[in-house]
């Protein structure tokens, strides 16, 4: 009995412990009082620095509270601290903090190796090939740890642990340097600012706390070289420039255009990760008008793109209410699904296909339907690879539009899984311009009746939204379906 009292003890006090030694570790410094030498460096942040010269905004200056600073993100800079290495929070996480908003996650630069991180947390493992992390994980919260690195001219740069091709995309860095090095091979200057809590100041190498102050987003070095090491730094610029409403440089904006197609050769499954960044973050609507500003929409979404100023259908207003609508659920806390997303921005390249096939082939509607979601979504997977957790509950809620105004047979459309999704597009469709006869307000209504006036909402004679699309007899040779990934 009482070996077991010591033992929840310790599981209670452990990590009570550990909470207090952190923030007491975080407190122990004293804010630095405000004199000649901090007025001065206040001063030095309004004037542009050279690149890679260190200057130190001081806590009386930058005012980021300690309390907003990440327990566990603490816990993993003093461990490495207390090793002997040198250790920051670095990026985002700062940028944030500055602009009063709350960091999605806190990510620690260091100048330990990756392999000596890992041996110093139990429950870590390392990720990646071309840049290689360490995650530590706290629960459910999990701790980017990354490894100085050095600039892409440095002796090692085609060698074991760095490789680039000869069109300038990065294609192996894990070539390891100083804090200097590694602020100057960061992306933009707001993403290169480290959080030192040796005396609590902020290390800028890079002019980034002058541009966060003056809004605006500049490339580190050469915009045109850094986009070739890393086309997907097109895509981050427009992203910035929708989640905080800042200004993109024009010398970093310039290069855009004419580098754009270069994001052809970055891996699908990479394009599809930038498009949830980009579309589905709670700034879908910015981020759009950024897209479409640079040409760089064509690149993740080519059918749609090529679309958007049909008179046919209404694209580009569907587009923008399905990004609307995203936005304003996210802001309200619910959730979303990519499914929907993809559902909506790719509904009317597979209507439009859709209606050809109807025309070309002798065939029910319903199979037209499955050969043209199955045309546009392997299209599609050549820009963004859609994993099928996500592809297979698309082509459900595209097969449910074309079921919903079966009315009579209501009673089994509302137990559908993808039924929510599926109404929420054809809502989206109506107010988008498309005539759908009233369908949706129909919809609307079942979903608000008792069981006695669902039973006279079915019974209603049917109309022309109720028949199935008209079948031609020409024929035409069906493409072969690829795979969704």
């Amino acid at each position: 009995m009482l070996t077991s009292l010591l033992i929840l003890l310790l599981v209670v006090a452990i990590p009570l412990l550990g909470f207090i030694y952190v923030r007491y570790t975080i407190a122990r410094t004293p804010v630095p009082a405000s004199g000649s030498a901090t007025e001065e460096r206040g001063r030095q942040t309004d004037v542009e620095q050279p690149l890679g010269q260190r200057l130190s905004i001081p806590e009386d200056e930058h005012r980021i509270a300690r309390q907003k600073l990440d327990d566990n993100a603490m816990k993993v800079v003093y461990r490495l601290l207390d090793e002997g290495y040198e250790a920051y929070l670095v990026g985002g996480c700062i940028r944030d903090l500055l602009l009063n908003k709350s960091p999605k996650d806190f990510d620690v630069a260091t100048s330990a190796h990756p392999e000596q991180g890992e041996e110093l947390f139990r429950r870590s493992r390392l990720i990646g090939r071309r840049f290689k992390l360490l995650h530590v994980r706290f629960g459910r919260e999990l701790i980017e740890v990354a490894t100085f690195r050095a600039g892409h001219d440095s002796e090692d740069n085609n060698g074991e642990h760095g490789k680039q091709a000869e069109s300038g995309m990065i294609l192996r860095d894990n070539v390891y340097g100083t804090i200097e090095e590694d602020a100057l091979r960061r992306d933009f200057t707001i993403n290169a600012l480290y959080y030192s809590v040796a005396d609590h100041s902020i290390l800028d190498f890079a002019n980034g706390y002058r541009d966060i102050k003056k809004r605006q987003i500049r490339m580190i070095g050469d915009p045109e070289t850094r986009y070739r090491e890393d086309p997907v730094r097109m895509l981050r610029a427009a992203r910035f420039a929708a989640k905080l409403g800042f200004e993109i440089e024009p010398g970093t904006a310039e290069p855009i255009h004419k580098l754009g197609p270069m994001l052809t050769r970055i891996a699908p499954a990479r394009l599809f990760d930038e498009a949830l960044k980009l579309l589905q973050s709670g700034h879908g609507e910015a981020s759009l008008r950024q897209l479409k500003r640079f040409d760089l929409f064509r690149t993740l979404f080519p059918q749609t793109d090529a679309m958007l100023d049909s008179e046919e259908y209404p694209v580009e207003t569907l587009v923008e209410n399905a990004l609307s609508n995203t936005d304003r659920r996210l802001a309200q806390g619910k959730s979303v699904t990519p499914a929907f997303l993809f559902a909506a921005l790719l509904w009317y390249p597979m209507q439009r296909r859709f209606q050809e096939l109807m025309d070309e082939r002798d065939q029910p509607a319903l199979q037209c339907l499955h050969q043209a979601a199955n045309e546009v979504l392997s299209e599609q997977v050549r820009s963004t690879a859609i994993p099928r957790r996500f592809s297979a509950p698309v082509r459900e809620i595209w097969e449910l539009q074309q079921r919903l105004p079966r009315k009579r047979r209501a009673d089994q459309l509302v137990t559908h899984p993808r039924f929510r999704a599926a109404y929420d597009l054809l809502l989206l469709r109506e107010t988008s311009g498309e005539d759908l006869g009233g369908l949706s307000q129909w919809w609307t209504d079942y979903q608000n009746a008792d069981e006695n006036q669902r039973s006279e909402l079915q019974q209603k004679p049917a109309d022309d939204s109720e028949r199935a699309p008209r079948k031609r007899r020409r024929r035409c040779k069906p493409r072969k379906p690829q795979s969704d990934d």
